[in-house]
């Protein structure tokens, strides 16, 4: 068991990334035969797996460009990112935890750049 004491550093990843450090993080464990793959391994590959549909490349473009919309802020970026709402109502829900709410023509604006990379 390994109990970690502080956390060092922190780094937000779209599933697109995640996926690509998860591909190696497999082949590792492909190439030692005797080496079992965790369950929360196997579930997290399968997820980035079902989930990510874009290249790395295109989702960090892709946050790159809500991150120039003034009310999107990187955590929510890469959530927007991720998620791709397709309406104000899924949008809405990704800032229900946020001290302020969009206006219906800022929601827009936000759905117009998902609405890019779908």
């Amino acid at each position: 068991m390994t109990i970690f004491k502080e956390q060092l550093d922190e780094e937000y990843l779209t599933l697109a990334e995640t996926k690509e450090l998860l591909a190696d993080v497999e082949a590792e464990h492909a190439a030692d035969e005797d080496r079992e793959m965790p369950y929360e391994l196997a579930r997290a590959i399968d997820h980035v797996n079902r989930f990510a549909d874009l290249t790395p490349e295109e989702a960090r473009e892709f946050v790159a460009e809500l991150r120039d919309h003034e009310k999107v802020d990187e955590p929510t970026a890469y959530k927007i990112a991720d998620l791709k709402p397709a309406n104000r109502d899924e949008l809405r829900a990704i800032y229900a935890q946020e001290r302020f709410s969009l206006s219906g023509d800022e929601l827009d604006d936000v759905l117009a750049i998902v609405a890019k990379h779908v």
